[in-house]
């Protein structure tokens, strides 16, 4: 029975070995996947979130057409403004570079919401809009 423990033995050793290696390959190879499936953090990432929530509120409401009302905007403008304004503050505040982007965005926010749809809104949108094409 001696020489059955000690290949027993053996073989545990070598099952334990075979598992340790498989785990630590595992974790390489998914944490390799993951590094490179493009996922980033930071300022720079919350400005490119923010300047994607502004390009999907999609047309604005023309005064022209008759004052405005919440039921003129699109499903989910304000939403998609309010991610697009913290997501842009949030990039600021980490890094001053971004403020006026924050700054543009603040502004698009406050023309929506008041249903005021004046050329300092709207230039407030082009200004943001031309710092996103940068971003």
């Amino acid at each position: 029975m001696g020489d059955d423990d000690a290949t027993a033995t053996q073989l545990s050793r070598g099952q334990v070995l075979a598992g340790v290696v498989g785990f630590v390959l595992g974790g390489s190879v998914l944490g390799t996947l993951w590094a490179l499936s493009g996922s980033e953090t930071g300022p720079a990432a919350d400005a490119r979130a923010a300047c994607a929530a502004l390009t999907r509120l999609g047309d604005l409401p023309d005064p022209a057409e008759g004052r405005p009302t919440f039921g003129s905007l699109a499903p989910g403008t304000l939403d998609r403004l309010a991610a697009a304004k913290s997501l842009a503050e949030a990039a600021a505040e980490l890094q001053p570079a971004y403020e006026p982007l924050a700054d543009h965005i603040d502004g698009v926010n406050r023309m929506v919401v008041s249903l005021n749809f004046d050329a300092g809104g709207r230039w407030h949108f082009s200004q943001a809009t031309e710092i996103c094409s940068r971003t």
